[in-house]
């Protein structure tokens, strides 16, 4: 490929199955060798969601109906999913979904820097290995201080809220283009694919991509 591969990823780092995915698709992406430029993109699961969050388990029951034996042998499959993947998934009774606006405009803030994907990925592993209040500005600021970003500009960022507007308008620009969930990874802007598909699955698409190329 003449170019480097675009991937344009949009998800919410409240969504397992968004850090499954990506990991998946770079394991895929370091077998095939492409050259490839990565783009995240902000999606709330739960925009609705308030300052306190909610319960993990009460909240899938109440938003998709999902059992508790249910909800259990999922966070099964999803711990053995991120051990092979190399990621640590720490489900609890008391594991809670946390309002992600913020997180969002941190990530836009972090953009111009060089760091938005290390950041994407020290979220990731702040809320599901570690547990952390994603909504909490403070524990925010800490994660973007663990990558290298400014702690306290990242505080001043948060509180003014400054980037609200931008990151808003980026969600409503998805949504447009037909995003209704994630991960939605659109490869050269052009090839949409949703859901983890596994290793295999997006090394299938990988290659097709380099055999159109």
């Amino acid at each position: 490929m003449n170019e480097p591969l675009r991937i344009d990823i949009v998800s919410d780092v409240m969504c397992p199955w968004c850090i499954v995915g990506y990991r998946q698709l770079a394991i895929a992406l370091k077998r095939s060798d492409i050259a490839h430029t990565i783009h995240w993109h902000p999606f709330e699961l739960n925009p609705a969601m308030p300052p306190e969050g909610q319960n993990l388990r009460e909240h899938l029951a109440e938003k998709y109906g999902v059992s508790p034996e249910q909800s259990a042998q999922n966070r099964a499959r999803l711990k053995e999913l991120g051990r092979d993947l190399g990621f640590t998934f720490n489900f609890s009774e008391d594991s809670r979904m946390h309002n992600t606006f913020s997180a969002h405009q941190l990530l836009h803030w972090a953009g111009p820097k060089g760091l938005k994907h290390e950041l994407k990925q020290a979220l990731f592993e702040a809320h599901f290995s570690d547990a952390r209040d994603l909504s909490d500005i403070a524990v925010l600021a800490e994660v973007a201080a663990s990558v290298g970003l400014d702690g306290a500009e990242a505080l001043e960022v948060l509180r003014d809220q400054r980037f609200a507007p931008d990151v808003r308008n980026e969600q409503a620009l998805w949504i447009q283009r037909g995003i209704r969930g994630v991960p939605a990874v659109v490869f050269n802007e052009e090839h949409l694919v949703t859901g983890a598909q596994g290793i295999d699955g997006y090394a299938q698409v990988l290659s097709q991509l380099a055999g159109e190329a």
